[in-house]
This record gives structure tokens, sequence and C-alpha cells, in this order.
């Protein structure tokens, strides 16, 4: 693997910077080329660095890949972990670093368990998910879409 570097740009992070917001910005960079159906602005994603911690993995100084670590809510008692890999990124362990620092964090979140969310033309995304032990337990489709995105629960 190259020379990884994964920094944190969400509630634990320098948000507010000059520094963390290019950190978001690569984020949402990041999140928009995954998740074409479902794209963030700026002000989006700052309100999400409020609620949940966004991590930005670079190699050799180029953004490859992000995290999203969210709590549990009232919909959802367990914490939520979602990597996304930029398609001519993957396959060189970015996803794994990703998952595992993120997975580590929502541990210390829940006692209820992991879940993930993909978006279903992602193929590649599914495979890792349950490659890992997820197991599919829910599909939705956002108002005005067509792809739908896959709710995953970690069995452990």
């Amino acid at each position: 693997m190259n020379d990884l570097r994964i920094e944190t740009a969400g509630p634990v992070g320098p948000a507010g910077s000059a520094a963390g917001l290019a950190l978001l910005e690569d984020w949402r960079l990041i999140h928009n080329a995954i998740i074409p159906t479902a794209p963030l602005s700026p002000e989006d994603v700052r309100e999400r660095a409020g609620r949940n911690r966004l991590d930005v993995a670079y190699a050799d100084g180029v953004a490859v890949g992000c995290s999203t670590v969210r709590p549990p809510d009232e919909e959802t008692p367990a914490a939520t972990v979602i990597a996304r890999v930029l398609p001519g990124h993957r396959g060189q362990g970015y996803g794994t670093a990703l998952y595992a620092r993120g997975l580590a964090h929502a541990r210390t979140l829940s006692d209820e368990g992991v879940e993930t969310v993909v978006l279903a033309s992602n193929t590649e995304g599914l495979r890792f998910a349950l490659a890992r032990g997820f197991v599919e337990t829910e599909r939705y489709v956002l108002p005005g879409d067509t792809v739908p995105f896959v709710t995953l629960r970690l069995a452990d």
C-alpha cells in the first residue's frame, strides 16, 4: 500500500479551519462521485460533519476515499460505518483501512451493532460489505431516485 494518511474532518477534526474545509470538500467530491444519485452540497457536508465522523484517506497526497461513521439515533440503535473508495484506487487496501478505523470508532458508540449502507449499483461496495460479514436487511429508494440503497447489518 502506498503512503496512506487518514484525516478526520468531523466533530473531532478541524471542520471549521481552512484545512478542515478542504478536507470536507475532498470528502464531498468522493461521496458525490460514488453516490451520484444523492449529491451533497458543501452546506450538507458541513451539517453532517457536526453530527458524524467524516474521514478522508490520502495515498501519496491524493484523496482516494472517504468514510462516514454515524452514531445511533432514534431510528437506528446501531452505529453506521460507510467506507467509500474511488474506483481507480480500489483493491489496494484503502477501503479496508477506512473500514477498520470506522468500525473501531463505531464500536465505541453503540452496543447495538453496526450497519452500513451501499448504493445497489455499487457492486464492488456490496461485495466488500458481504465479505466482511454484513447481511442485507433492507432496500429503499429515496424520493425521485430509481437506484435503491442497501442497508446491511454486521452479523457478529
